[in-house]
């Protein structure tokens, strides 16, 4: 249903301006996954082995060779010169040396250091101890006091470590809101001076330059500066996006061959169980030194990841611009073509995500996703009502005159309502109590009591037509009218129409077992005939029903009155029972013309109570018994229905009527020309 009320749309647009507002405050559920979708792309990405840097680990196995942590110093500054014969470039030290060597071991460290270049960690701390190292770091533009990380304290080396030392960076790191590290700060202030990061520190001296700059404007911070190398593009509080795209070589500190560290920057750090901070990252939980090894090779490549200030912009113009469209596909468009449409949407704008993360450029594609996603949960949810709305209000018009099935129609296509019909294979389906005039004359005082009776009857028998695919036509009395193969196709209509007969009769007996009058027994007979007829719409312009007509309908309803006669609770059609006779455990009955008809036609019923050809045993003396009747062998097939009486008790009562056939037509010879067609004259 197509809908073109424009308050519906104007609805629609007011929750699309109403996210795109939302999208300017920020908040926190939004920026979290912002955030987690960076992530994604950092663990999707092709990881490389980084060139610059590695990591020379202080394992397990080191600490069986040289005991436990804290070692001696000497013993790292063997390393320091083990690492320096092998070719480093540099050597760094993420280690935080605050009090001396309990075993006297500094000075062979510093004169060590003094030899060749070391860098150290200091860091950050509410509570100081020992003195941060200052680097010299110039401010060219507005103050950055107010937009850097400010700590009130600082843990830096023991005073002669770090006057030895080539540079001391402070390990710091700034989780986001959710703990994660994504973004490192390359500067920080503690009690008004400015201090680098580790990685940082180790660009200058890996360039061979001795101080930096800091340019901001009133915006924050622009971008820092190692002099005699590019301008490092940070955001307003100088962090950079972390590209975790490498991995970093590691060697223990006692395998034999350094070889690999060759022109490397060397990290000789601490990566044993309990000896190291462990970090949260894009790729799940890191050593620290991992972070500072990453970021460091990140700008020596400058593959820093970068979100432009005009991605916000972009971001929010393409959800509008997305979300009009939705809104207009998911009021217009079939519910399959509009949800084809938000999931290509869906998809579409990770891609893009991707390919320009490819680039290093971070495009934020779950505020567009949530955007299209809310705008088409919210344009289908106002199409729902306003087609639920239409619904009942021709439910509300025609429920009272036209059957069920109509009124879901003419809800689902209101085109529907005119006159018309088809022609269709249906099976019909009549069903009538037995000796009913008999059971109304108990009640002729108690009008209610027979209402409630017939209530009781029908509804479960109603309740078995629904359960079985069928359509109930129509109530007469007692009597029930169904059709199956209409309004909806049913392949199995035969199939479905019978099963359903076989559960009225289980249902019956349960109605027998409540009823109030214990003296009180329901019989029921049930006719089932298949064929074309004419389905739709029947009736006057001002009142009409959906029904069927033909002469398959007009024998379904002769069958049921033919129980009585038959003494059989269901007969069947020929017709019904083509293509399906391994299903169920068919028996012919015999072979009638009903009145005005010329031609006959086979009628059978069903044997056992199950019904399943499976479940019905031997039926060949019964074939014996139609075969005798058939080719007039009246004293064989006498035989033959004494014999089946008892083979057979459902079938009792129906030998006893052939059986009383037979001796008629032994009175009274049809003769050769027989055609084995009982005539019904009444109908």
């Amino acid at each position: 249903m197509k809908i073109l009320n424009i308050k519906n749309y104007f609805i629609c647009l007011l929750i699309t301006i109403f996210l795109l507002i939302l999208r300017t405050y920020d908040p926190f559920f939004i920026e979290t996954a912002r955030l987690k979708s960076f992530d994604y792309y950092q663990r999707v990405q092709e990881k490389i082995e980084a060139e610059n840097v590695t990591i020379i680990e202080i394992d397990e196995k080191s600490l069986d060779e040289y005991g436990q942590w804290p070692w001696p110093r000497n013993i790292i500054a063997d390393s320091i010169v083990k690492a320096y014969e092998n070719g480093a470039a540099l050597v760094v030290l993420p280690i935080l040396y605050a009090e001396e060597d309990r075993l006297g071991k500094d000075q062979y460290l510093i004169d060590i250091m003094k030899q060749v270049p070391v860098v150290l960690g200091q860091s950050a701390a509410t509570k100081g101890k020992g003195q941060p190292v200052p680097r010299g770091i110039s401010v060219i533009g507005s103050d950055i006091d107010s937009y850097l990380f400010t700590y009130p304290e600082a843990i830096g080396p023991v005073k002669k470590l770090g006057e030895s030392a080539a540079g001391v960076g402070m390990l710091a790191t700034a989780p986001e809101l959710d703990g994660v590290v994504r973004r490192m700060p390359l500067v920080i202030q503690i009690k008004g001076k400015y201090y680098p990061t580790l990685a940082l520190e180790i660009l200058r001296l890996f360039g061979g330059e001795d101080s930096y700059q800091v340019k901001a404007d009133e915006a924050g911070i622009q971008a820092l500066r190692v002099y005699g190398m590019d301008p490092i593009k940070t955001d307003f509080n100088s962090r950079v996006w972390l590209n975790y795209k490498y991995d970093i070589p590691r060697i223990s500190l006692l395998d034999k061959d350094w070889s690999s560290i060759q022109d490397k920057i060397v990290f000789i750090s601490p990566a044993a169980e309990g000896l190291t901070n462990t970090v949260p990252t894009a790729l799940g939980i890191k050593y620290s030194q991992f972070i500072h090894a990453s970021t460091l090779q990140m700008m020596i490549d400058e593959s820093r990841l970068e979100r432009l200030e005009e991605f916000a912009v972009h971001e929010l113009l393409v959800s509008a611009a997305i979300s009009a469209l939705i809104i207009i596909a998911a009021l217009w468009l079939p519910y399959l073509w509009s949800l084809s449409i938000i999931i290509c949407s869906i998809y579409l704008f990770p891609y893009i995500g991707n390919k320009l993360f490819e680039s290093n450029l971070l495009y934020d594609f779950t505020w567009p996703v949530f955007t299209t996603f809310v705008t088409w949960s919210s344009a289908t949810f106002v199409r729902f009502v306003q087609e639920n709305k239409s619904k009942k209000q021709i439910k509300g018009q025609f429920e009272h005159y036209l059957a069920p099935s109509i009124v879901k129609l003419l809800q689902k296509d209101p085109s529907k309502l005119q006159l018309g019909g088809d022609t269709k294979e249906l099976s019909i389906l009549f069903s009538d109590l037995r000796d009913f005039t008999t059971i109304s004359e108990k009640f002729k005082s108690n009008p209610q009591g027979l209402t409630k009776l017939i209530n009781q009857y029908l509804t479960p028998m109603t309740g078995s037509v629904i359960k079985y695919q069928g359509t109930v036509d129509k109530f007469i009395g007692d009597a029930l009218m169904a059709f199956w193969n209409a309004p909806l196709d049913d392949k199995e209509h035969r199939v479905n129409s019978i099963r359903c007969a076989l559960d009225m009769f289980n249902l019956l007996s349960k109605v027998n077992n409540e009823l109030d009058d214990d003296s009180m027994i329901l019989k029921m007979g049930i006719g089932i005939n298949s064929g074309d007829v004419v389905v739709g719409n029947m009736g006057s312009t001002q009142r009409f029903d959906y029904t069927c007509l033909g002469d398959a309908v007009n024998l379904a309803a002769r069958l049921e009155g033919q129980t009585k006669n038959y003494n059989v609770g269901i007969l069947l059609g020929e017709k019904t029972i083509e293509g399906i006779e391994e299903v169920f455990n068919f028996v012919e009955l015999d072979k009638i013309a009903v009145k005005g008809k010329k031609e006959g036609i086979k009628i059978y019923t069903i044997l056992n109570d199950t019904g399943l050809a499976n479940h019905g045993g031997d039926t060949s003396d019964h074939e014996l018994f139609i075969n005798y009747y058939k080719n007039r062998v009246w004293g064989e097939a006498i035989k033959m229905g004494v014999k089946n009486s008892k083979k057979y008790p459902e079938l009792k009562e129906y030998y006893v009527m052939m059986m009383n056939r037979i001796d008629h037509l032994r009175e009274n010879d049809p003769g050769e020309g027989w055609d084995a067609i009982y005539r019904l004259t009444t109908k």
